[in-house]
């Protein structure tokens, strides 16, 4: 019933536009959709939702009906009737349609999840104990590791657990494929990001992909999803998402920057 209760309140939710990217207080729905990915599994919830209260004030109001209308007070007399085949017929074929009618949209989502058929670029992140890594294979290996910011190296608009000294700089408009693995020495962890709807294990010893495609620019954060152990809370996804010009020019100096592998900080300029 408290499930219930917070989907529905959460249809009427408007998000926070200008916590674009990252969560905001009070926040119940799900953040502002970044990619078409999101959209899509924003639009099946909400599609699945009004299905679920439909099911559910009729079953309500069914079982209202049943206890009024053959309770012991109104009904002196009880019924034999045991077996009704029409009725038995309509309580087996209409789960079944809404069921299809589910499926449908379902399988075309899930097929759009692991279409890699038009991917432009690939990532692979590496999850360690406690933080991310990176590499960029398309790009002459850049590769540098993402650590969670603490409170007193926060700056101004940074989300405190969300920030990290670097950020996963990527294009948009572009289909990103993302290599997710765990060292294989570590834990299982989780790549997620919530606005672009992604969330994938990263396994030791196995490669799991995923994708997405981030529509416009701006910072977009996410965090480790797997209980992976004490420092779990504290392996933030932070992704900044800039113009193709932009992204040319990033990659160019971060081929210097990270090519001694000494991970000095590189920020974009704006």
């Amino acid at each position: 019933m408290n499930y219930f209760i917070i989907c529905f309140f959460s249809m009427f939710y408007f998000v926070d536009v200008s916590a674009k990217g990252q969560p905001s207080e009070w926040q119940i729905s799900f953040q502002e959709a970044a990619s078409p990915l999101m959209e899509q599994l924003i639009s099946l919830h909400d599609f699945v939702f009004w299905i679920i209260t439909a099911i559910t004030i009729f079953v309500f109001l069914l079982l209202a009906y049943v206890c009024v209308r053959f309770s012991a007070k109104n009904n002196k007399k009880p019924s034999t009737t045991t077996h009704n085949s029409t009725l038995e017929v309509a309580w087996t074929l209409i789960p079944v349609i809404l069921l299809v009618i589910i499926a449908i949209p379902s399988f075309r989502l899930l097929y759009n999840q692991n279409d890699f058929s038009k991917i432009d670029m690939t990532i692979k992140a590496t999850g360690y104990t406690w933080y991310w890594s990176y590499e960029y294979p398309d790009h002459e290996d850049i590769a540098f590791d993402s650590i969670m910011l603490q409170d007193e190296e926060l700056e101004e608009g940074q989300p405190r657990l969300l920030s990290t000294d670097y950020q996963l700089v990527v294009p948009v408009n572009t289909n990103i494929k993302m290599q997710i693995t765990s060292d294989p020495s570590g834990v299982i962890h989780s790549w997620a990001v919530p606005s672009l709807g992604v969330k994938m294990d990263a396994i030791p010893g196995r490669l799991n992909e995923t994708y997405f495609n981030i529509k416009e620019p701006g910072m977009y954060y996410g965090q480790c999803s797997e209980l992976c152990g004490i420092g779990h809370g504290f392996m933030p996804i932070s992704i900044k998402a800039v113009s193709l010009e932009d992204f040319a020019s990033w990659v160019e100096v971060a081929k210097k920057e990270f090519a001694n592998d000494n991970n000095k900080n590189f920020v974009l300029n704006e």
